[in-house]
């Protein structure tokens, strides 16, 4: 009796089996490289500033790391310049040297940059919060609003403002930015390595200064609110 029923439900299987073929060669296959037809929605800045630029700089462009600057309040057109500077252009390479960052605007066009820019822009500023040393404070003091005669060094006020806003398009504003960045783009200036607009400006000024001087007038451009 049992040999009976296993034979039975094999000759069913076997039944089936052709008819579940046919019925699988008959269907329509959809290729696989098949074109979406809805377009991507371009991301807005917000969106951009929150995914591709908020893990250095914050969402808000508040950065809280001392060697990325802070973006927030920062002259829109100034910020468009600096990201299309970290863009290379065909066979140029970019006119401002960090493999990271121009690796983060690689895929920006220049309509997003112009957008970022506006969007920072527009945000509020939150100084710098780190810990001044009030010695170098006083000496930064002097060389950013007085300069230093002897030396032939301007006062860092002639372009950036006596309350370090900045002058737009051209001169960032710089009141409250860390420190530490501030030092490391005047040694980029100071070695040729930072290029862009006004960089020989730059290069003159910061050559005539020596460790203590770029120290100081960086410690107290972080003090400015």
């Amino acid at each position: 009796m049992k040999m009976i029923k296993t034979m039975v439900m094999l000759a069913a299987f076997a039944m089936a089996a052709p008819i579940s073929a046919e019925t699988t060669e008959d269907a329509p296959t959809t290729p696989v490289d098949t074109p979406v037809d809805a377009p991507a929605v371009p991301a807005t800045a917000e969106e951009i500033a929150s995914g591709v630029c908020a893990g250095c700089h914050n969402a808000d462009g508040n950065s809280v790391i001392p060697m990325n600057p802070i973006l927030a309040n920062q002259h829109a057109e100034y910020i468009t310049k600096q990201l299309m500077d970290f863009k290379a252009n065909g066979d140029e390479p970019p006119k401002r040297n960090s493999p990271v960052m121009s690796a983060m605007v690689a895929a920006l066009s220049p309509e997003d940059m112009k957008e970022l820019g506006a969007y920072y822009a527009k945000q509020k500023n939150i100084p710098s919060q780190i810990p001044a040393n009030k010695k170098l404070v006083e000496t930064g003091k002097i060389l950013y609003h007085g300069g230093h005669l002897k030396d032939a060094i301007p006062a860092c006020a002639s372009c950036h403002g006596p309350t370090g806003a900045g002058i737009p398009p051209l001169y960032p504003a710089i009141a409250g930015q860390h420190a530490e960045y501030i030092v490391m783009q005047l040694e980029q200036f100071n070695k040729g390595e930072r290029g862009g607009a006004h960089n020989n400006v730059m290069q003159q000024v910061i050559s005539r200064m020596n460790a203590r001087e770029k120290n100081a007038v960086s410690v107290y451009i972080s003090t400015m609110h």
